[in-house]
């Protein structure tokens, strides 16, 4: 791994071929693993420190990074970071994948809370993360009730 572009609180990984390979087969091998026990709960991740101490990650934790991984090993690639609590409409529509101007209208109806702070509207991520798992769920049945409507038809590809 070679770490480029460091700043302060910022930096770029870039893996080489035979880690992702070793991503690739580590990915095989836990996926293996919850197939043979039928166990589908996250793994737990412990690490042993210089000092012989046998540390756990919060289950959180580990299933991001375990979703990272899986990423990973598929050759994709991962960006990193934090947002904070609050965020602008800007950044709450393209979280959404939405203009502005809808962002607005959700607010304004009531679908999606927000809040002012002197002249200008806040959302908390929190909110703006529940409405896309919403939002995603709604679609897949929509989805799934209409591939099932195709199956009542006859309707193939």
């Amino acid at each position: 791994m070679s770490i480029q572009n460091v700043h302060d609180d910022r930096a770029v990984l870039s893996l080489t071929a035979d880690e992702v390979e070793q991503a690739r087969a580590f990915n095989e091998r836990l996926h293996a693993s919850r197939s043979t026990s039928g166990d589908t709960k996250t793994c737990t991740l412990s690490v042993t420190s210089p000092g012989g101490e046998v540390l756990s990650f919060p289950s959180e934790l580990t299933g991001r990074l375990g979703h990272m991984l899986d990423i990973v090993s598929r050759g994709g690639t991962v960006t990193v970071g934090s947002l904070p609590a609050e965020v602008t409409t800007t950044t709450a529509a393209k979280m959404l994948g939405i203009s502005r101007p809808t962002l607005m209208k959700l607010i304004r109806e009531d679908a999606l809370p927000a809040h002012e702070q002197g002249s200008h509207t806040r959302l908390l991520s929190k909110d703006v993360f529940e409405y896309r798992e919403k939002q995603t769920a709604k679609q897949s049945e929509a989805f799934e009730r209409l591939r099932a409507l195709e199956g009542e038809l006859g309707i193939e590809d």
